[in-house]
Parts: structure tokens; C-alpha cells; sequence
């Protein structure tokens, strides 16, 4: 499939943020996963030291937009021994502000999901005609909108600088970043005209090059038409970890989708983390929890978290990017027992 950007597009795009050194190199680390594993556990507990140092945003907003059955089998991968075939789940956009050191301000919108246009992935389309109407209208509960919630905000959708997903699984952008050609589903004869003109969407180089030819595993979960006609420049591809302004850092971590990245913040109340490697903060602690199975398997197994599992592209990667992603962090002021990681997938 030919999407809006060709391979040179991709390469000659401009970057942004400043390069995290000190977590290069673990595609070359020798002796395999298991050696892997120290290395993301060491490198982790150094950055956390670097990153503290960065300062923090000015602010963090968390907002609710739609709650929605999620296969138990897929985010409590092999461990839950739950009956419900589905358990719920919440997808929420982080607004993120802070300062540069020339003073301009910036905003970031972590996991803006035109929920609406989302339901047109493959999987929940599938889903949604298997399900009843009125069962659907129990199970789906919509709190709020990207846009509505900016209103509230006070936030101008022009003012918005960049656009981040860990990874682009049901996202269809069109009506964020706009498109070259008319959209007979959107607008009719028009093209579409973008809600956020001047953001980027930020995006590991590696998910961007994939979706050109999905594999098998990964077709349920993506849209690719609907990047055929959006804007290029509209997206700013990275390659690796980044630190993109006070408090504020992409990792990369692998695993969910081979292009996967983790949005970190430093905080007044700590370190906190956020990927779809995992469904909740419970599932990198999992010998905490009371949910049916998983504490006795997280023993039996002896294993430290719970995958989310979807898409197995690659396992062990996923299960190593989680140890680093919850070395990280720092634990939940509410509840020490629980680390200050992960969020409801999308």
C-alpha cells in the first residue's frame, strides 16, 4: 500500500529534542535476551538520575475520552484466570506543558484519539457488528472529546505542538493533521482541513516504514488507508530516545509494536511512565494483585509483569522494554505497592 510518505520522505525529515545516550545500544547487546534484560535494568536505573536532573513540565492534565471493552486474554496475557472474556478499559489523552529555555511554551497531546473514526479498526469494527447495539451503548461509555477537553483548557487547537502515540494501532489522523485530496467519508469534495495545523506527530522511524506492508499479526489493529492522503509533513519521525523539553522524555521501547515508544515525566509526585506494553499499573506489579490468577502466576512463573498482547511482534523485546519502563519510575504515592507506570490501552 502506498502511503503519504516514501522512504526518502522519511529519512530527510527534520528532527526535534535531545538525543538519550545513555539508552543506545541494546539491539547490539550480546548473549541474548536474557543479557538484554540486565542491560535495560542498569541503563534504566542510570537515566533515572540524568532525567530527574532535566526539571519537570509545567503542567500535566489527564483527561478522560472513552471507556471500552478490551479481550481479557489480550491485556492479561496467559495470566488471569478471569471467567469475563472482557475487561474495561480507559483511554485517556495526557496534556503536557512546560517551558523552553528561551522561553517559549509548548504543549504536547499524548494518546489524542479520535475515538470516533477509531471504531473503524478492523478488530472493533469486527467486534461491533457481533454485538449487540444495546449491549454495545452498556458496554462503551464516551466521557469527552480531544477538542472539547482542550476547550475546557482553555487550549487553542493551533497552539498544540506536538501529536504522540506510543505506537499508531486504531489511530486514523485525518482529522487532526489534515490531508492533501478530498475524503469521500470526511468531507465530501474537500480536502481536509487540519484541527492542530501547526503540531507534528511525533513517531518512531521504524512504525512508520512497517505500516507501508503490515504484517498479518499487525493488520487487525492498524488503519493504513487512511494515511494514503494525509499530510507528510505533518509527521516527525525519531529514531530512538529523546528528551523533548523539562521533565519530558520519549524512550524507546520495543515490543507492543517493534516501533513502540514510552512517554516519561518527572513530576512533583515522582516519575511516571506510560506505554501500551502494559494495561495498568497493576500489571508490572502483578504479585499485588487481586484480580482472579494473576498473583499465583506471576509466582509460578516466576515472571515481574503482565504483557499486553494483542500482537506478539516480539515477546521478550516487550517483557524487557516493561522491566525498563518500571525501573524507571518511581512508586505510586498513593499506593507504594504499585509503580507509576502504564494506562489504559487504546
Amino acid at each position: 500500500m502506498k502511503l503519504a510518505w516514501h522512504d526518502t520522505d522519511v529519512v530527510d525529515m527534520p528532527t526535534t529534542g535531545t538525543r538519550i545516550t545513555t539508552l543506545d545500544g541494546l539491539v547490539e547487546v550480546p548473549g541474548g535476551y536474557g543479557a538484554k534484560l540486565v542491560w535495560a535494568r542498569t541503563r534504566a536505573k542510570d537515566f533515572r538520575a540524568e532525567f530527574a536532573a532535566t526539571g519537570t513540565p509545567d503542567s500535566v492534565t489527564t483527561c478522560d475520552l472513552i471507556t471500552l471493552p478490551y479481550p481479557t486474554k489480550f491485556g492479561l496475557f496467559r495470566a488471569s484466570s478471569a471467567i469475563a472474556p472482557f475487561v474495561a478499559i480507559t483511554n485517556r489523552m495526557l496534556v503536557v506543558r512546560w517551558t523552553e529555555s528561551d522561553g517559549r511554551q509548548r504543549v504536547l497531546l499524548f494518546e489524542p484519539s479520535d475515538h470516533e473514526l477509531g471504531q473503524n479498526t478492523p478488530y472493533f469494527a469486527a467486534l461491533a457488528r457481533r454485538t449487540p447495539g444495546m449491549l454495545r451503548s452498556l458496554l462503551v461509555t464516551e466521557h469527552g472529546t480531544v477538542l472539547g477537553h482542550l476547550a475546557r483548557l482553555g487550549i487553542r487547537p493551533k497552539d498544540v505542538d506536538y501529536l504522540l502515540f506510543d505506537h499508531l494501532h486504531t489511530q486514523d489522523l485525518r482529522r487532526w493533521v489534515g490531508t492533501t485530496s478530498p475524503q469521500r467519508d470526511l468531507d465530501g469534495d474537500n480536502a481536509v482541513e487540519p484541527a492542530f495545523p501547526h503540531a507534528r506527530v511525533i513517531v518512531q522511524r521504524h512504525e512508520m516504514l512497517s505500516m507501508s506492508q503490515l504484517h498479518p499479526l499487525q493488520q487487525p489493529w492498524y488503519q493504513p488507508e487512511t494515511y494514503q492522503d494525509v499530510r507528510p509533513d505533518a509527521f516527525l519521525p525519531v529514531d530512538g530516545s529523546l528528551i523533548l523539553g523539562p521533565g519530558v522524555a520519549i524512550v524507546e521501547t520495543p515490543g507492543h509494536v517493534f516501533g513502540n515508544q514510552t512517554l516519561v515525566l518527572n513530576t512533583d509526585t515522582g516519575i511516571w511512565a506510560s506505554s501500551e506494553n502494559a494495561i495498568a499499573a497493576e500489571c508490572l506489579t502483578p504479585e499485588h494483585s487481586r484480580m482472579p490468577g494473576i498473583a499465583r502466576w506471576a509466582r509460578n512463573w516466576r515472571q515481574e509483569v503482565v504483557l499486553n498482547a494483542n500482537t506478539i511482534e516480539t515477546t521478550a523485546d516487550q517483557y524487557n522494554s516493561l522491566i525498563l519502563e518500571k525501573t524507571l519510575v518511581d512508586r505510586s504515592q498513593t499506593d507504594p505497592r504499585f509503580s507509576s507506570s502504564s494506562r489504559p490501552a487504546s
